[in-house]
């Protein structure tokens, strides 16, 4: 046990934000904290971090908080760094601070053996150099070069000043920082927010083989269930932990509220039974001892608690368009992108009722690509042109959660300054419908939280009724609820949308169509998200580069993802089910065809995985090679192809587990027919 956390309270002022909370972290768990905005998930971990504390009283000792000898702590939160002058480096540099006061020792002690040898110097000469070890000192700037190429950044980026960084790069550093310092105990709030595809496809590999404890807040469901070892939720102030991913939660959630159901029922019924024989024979002599006795089986009983239904409250987004658009909505014919130079050139088509999700890594034009359609950014070249009747809403994340606005201003106000016309009651309405109603509509601007302030913008740009919908990272700030029920909104939308987004279980239920920024070419795919990942699969087997090696990771897991996910839920395209999904039970007719497959590919995926252990050890082998020890360049090759086949790995290790799955339960349907 790292950490453990007993019936603790958290109150700011006379609310309550968590009541009776038992946590506990364990060795190297994955956890993840969900709920709805506002539950008090990032004040769970600013208790676990020691910037707030309990509220229970110092009287009280079953409440507390233990940990297991020394833990170090890094938490990952938004951040500002106060010395904005420092270079990028200098900032990150301080994340191997126990690595320098080593090498600072180590030279030390090296000195004083010159003088003459000494058992107790050797000694701890021998303890450093194995601390440095430990620590990754020896290839400390090998490794912050390869993590600050990973998330985006161009290596001649560190010697700039921190301070000429954008909110989200700032929040970047800080990530990296934490990973290079490696806690005991990882505090993750949203780490995906600001992370491109490919950076989440790596932080999700990195995170999972993570030697130590990570406890994540995040509504990324693809990101939870691939991580994730245990979920606390919390919910009405009160926190509970469930073993296994997001979707194990929500399978548990959904059993134990039926079963807590069923029990508060049948006790409801049986104090109501004992009750009318009280009733009944209460004033018979005879009964008297009898009566007695049921009264004390009723005051005996251990009361159930009436199950609360799930907290699902969310917006109510369905609107139809003001006007029908005819079929070709917009059109781009090398479209030149960027602002003082080129990031991309497009050209696409895209049609009435399609769903185009814009993907790719970041700084590569897509949400510029955006902002050129919607007139915010000039175009270097090329032309676009909307169809007939194109009547289009515009949704910036950006703008609506850091955007200038007065603090004073009610939610009210707000709204009612961009539609003057509209009487009190249909703003009320309007706002109602996003979840603003009763005296939160009186809630002043400077208190919203960011996932208030994307509805609050939903809920405006939703009022023009537009027929083409242009968003910007729509889900980002939003709870797993709010995402559901925009993905709700949107497949039923009679209109067409143009979506930037990295959250791949909203594109996988969205997208009917993918338009992908990679390197400096743009191709657009009318495919599903999951076909999508089946078609670079098969380029990526066709190549036989290393061009898709990328592709490969993610389309393995996707199509791997999918069995599995099809295996579990009856809906979904494979995503996590939501609460009410229908799981669906296997049916085998032949089953020694079927044994006799499922032994194939059991043989086929184990000659793969060795194969693919062969191909990272000779990896491994070229990157210990000291001639590379200065060549990032070829590091990095050597690296991504190392996480190509780690990733591979994890496919058919996942494709192995099904295959004996299900070979377990052809035999136990055998067994049971005998």
């Amino acid at each position: 046990m790292r950490y453990q956390i007993r019936h603790a309270l958290v109150q700011y002022g006379a609310d309550t934000i968590l009541e009776d909370v038992n946590f506990e972290i364990r060795d190297s768990e994955k956890i993840a904290v969900i709920g709805r905005n506002g539950c008090g998930k990032t004040t769970l971990l600013k208790l676990i971090n020691g910037d707030i504390r309990m509220n229970n009283l110092d009287s009280d000792e079953e409440c507390g908080i233990t940990m297991a000898g020394r833990q170090r702590i890094g938490f990952l939160h938004q951040i500002s760094f106060p010395e904005g002058e420092l270079s990028v480096e200098e900032e990150i540099r301080k994340a191997f601070a126990p690595v320098f006061a080593c090498e600072a020792r180590m030279k030390e002690v090296e000195e004083q053996l010159q003088a003459g040898e000494n058992k107790a110097l050797l000694h701890e000469y021998d303890s450093l150099q194995k601390q440095m070890e430990a620590l990754r000192g020896y290839t400390w700037r090998q490794d912050m070069e390869i993590l600050f190429q990973r998330f985006g950044f161009a290596l001649a980026d560190l010697e700039r000043p921190i301070g000429s960084f954008s909110g989200g790069q700032q929040t970047k550093v800080a990530f990296i920082k934490l990973l290079l310092s490696r806690p005991d105990i990882m505090l993750l709030d949203e780490p995906t927010n600001h992370l491109d595809l490919p950076t989440i496809e790596w932080l999700e590999g990195y995170l999972k083989n993570y030697d130590k404890s990570v406890v994540i807040v995040s509504h990324d469901r693809m990101f939870l269930d691939r991580i994730i070892d245990v979920t606390y939720e919390i919910e009405y102030h009160r926190i509970r932990r469930y073993a296994g991913n997001y979707t194990a939660f929500l399978e548990q959630k959904e059993a134990a509220f039926a079963k807590q159901e069923k029990d508060y029922e049948a006790q409801q019924k049986e104090i109501q039974r004992l009750t009318e024989w009280i009733e009944k024979w209460k004033n018979t002599p005879t009964k008297v001892a009898a009566t007695r006795s049921k009264r004390m089986v009723i005051e005996h009983m251990v009361k159930i608690e009436k199950p609360r239904r799930f907290d699902t409250r969310a917006f109510q987004a369905l609107f139809q368009p003001r006007i029908e658009s005819y079929t070709e909505v917009l059109t781009a014919k090398k479209l030149s992108i960027g602002y003082t130079h080129e990031l991309s050139r497009v050209s696409f088509t895209l049609r009435k009722g399609e769903r185009l999700a814009v993907i790719g890594e970041n700084g590569i034009g897509k949400s510029t690509l955006l902002k050129t359609m919607t007139g915010l950014v000039n175009s270097l070249g090329g032309t676009f042109s909307f169809g007939p009747n194109v009547e289009w809403g515009y949704f910036d994340q950006q703008a609506a959660v850091t955007g200038e606005v007065d603090p004073e201003q009610t939610v009210l106000e707000n709204f009612w300054e961009a539609y003057p016309r509209l009487l009190r009651e249909d703003v009320r309405s309007a706002l109602g419908s996003f979840l603003f109603s009763q005296e939160e509509v009186e809630k002043k601007m400077g208190q919203l939280s960011g996932g208030e302030r994307v509805r609050l913008a939903l809920c405006k740009m939703f009022q023009t009724r537009p027929n083409l919908l242009i968003l910007d990272e729509p889900t980002n700030h939003m709870d797993i609820i709010g995402k559901e029920a925009l993905e709700r909104m949107l497949g039923t939308f009679a209109g067409t949308v143009l979506f930037v987004s990295h959250d791949r279980y909203f594109i996988r239920q969205i997208a009917t169509g993918i338009l992908e920024f990679e390197g400096t070419e743009v191709t657009q795919y009318p495919y599903t998200y999951e076909e999508y990942l089946q078609e670079k699969e098969k380029r990526m087997i066709r190549s036989g580069g290393k061009n898709g090696a990328a592709g490969a990771g993610e389309g393995s897991r996707g199509s791997a993802g999918t069995d599995s996910g099809k295996s579990r839920a009856g809906s979904g395209k494979g995503c996590p089910p939501t609460l009410s999904d229908v799981f669906d039970k296997k049916t085998y007719y032949s089953p020694g065809k079927i044994r006799s497959r499922l032994t194939r590919q059991l043989e086929k995926y184990e000659r793969q995985l060795e194969e693919s252990e062969q191909r990272m050890a000779e990896l491994k082998l070229q990157m210990m090679d000291p001639a590379l020890a200065s060549d990032y360049q070829k590091l990095m090759e050597l690296q991504t192809q190392l996480d190509a086949e780690e990733q591979n790995q994890e496919s058919l290790l996942e494709r192995m587990m099904e295959s004996e799955t299900a070979l377990q339960e052809l035999e136990t349907d055998e067994r049971g027919g005998r």
